[in-house]
């Protein structure tokens, strides 16, 4: 199975990295309009986003909506003494400062939130790889998988992918953990486990995403 992800991660990088600048900044940009068009996005209070690197799909218009609407943000932030990654909560994606590997992430003395009080929130995550039915191929560490075991059964967790990266299948080991929702620039795919909204739930605001 290493040999299997190790191999998928490879032919999945070498397609992303070869994105044309200007064309990963337009699937992202669509990626992220399906997003704030969900029902999902549509009733959270929270959310939980990452910051993209090399080429991933971008946050940055999800981040600016959440904001502007009122929602809480988060942003996670490596704890390297401990090797687990912790909910940071920012109010301006200015506060972001590099941290590991070079990634945005709040600064050291920002206060963490346990994930697990975070029962409502949308959690995005990176991958180079997904499945419909929730499968991930994450960056290689691990570091994901744990902070998503952190949070509580009603958090919605959410890839954001290109479609080339979508898979039929994803090679998954005992403490890989799959997600609920997979955004792509061309659809949403629920998987079977997916939360189901509460009948009536509120629309909290936002602007609605464009969808060519």
């Amino acid at each position: 199975m290493a040999d299997q992800k190790k191999y998928l991660r490879a032919v999945v990088r070498e397609c992303r990295d070869a994105l044309a600048e200007e064309t990963a900044r337009r699937l992202s940009t669509e990626v992220q309009h399906r997003l704030l068009s969900a029902a999902e996005y549509r009733a959270s209070a929270a959310i939980v986003l990452y910051t993209a690197k090399d080429n991933e799909v971008a946050t940055e218009l999800i981040c600016e909506d959440s904001l502007g609407s009122g929602r809480s943000v988060y942003f996670p932030r490596l704890n390297r003494k401990a090797g687990v990654l912790e909910a940071v909560r920012v109010t301006s994606r200015d506060e972001l400062r590099a941290g590991a590997f070079g990634i945005l992430e709040p600064p050291s003395g920002a206060t963490a939130t346990p994930p697990a009080s975070l029962s409502g929130a949308l959690v995005c995550v990176p991958g180079l790889a997904f499945a419909a039915g929730g499968g991930r191929l994450g960056r290689g560490g691990g570091h994901y998988d744990r902070f998503l075991a952190e949070f509580a059964r009603e958090a919605i967790t959410i890839g954001l992918a290109y479609s080339f990266q979508l898979l039929d299948r994803i090679p998954e080991g005992r403490f890989d953990r799959r997600l609920n929702i997979i955004v792509t620039e061309s659809a949403i795919h629920r998987a079977c486990d997916a939360p189901l909204l509460a009948r009536g739930a509120a629309d909290r605001g936002g602007t609605p995403g464009w969808i060519s």
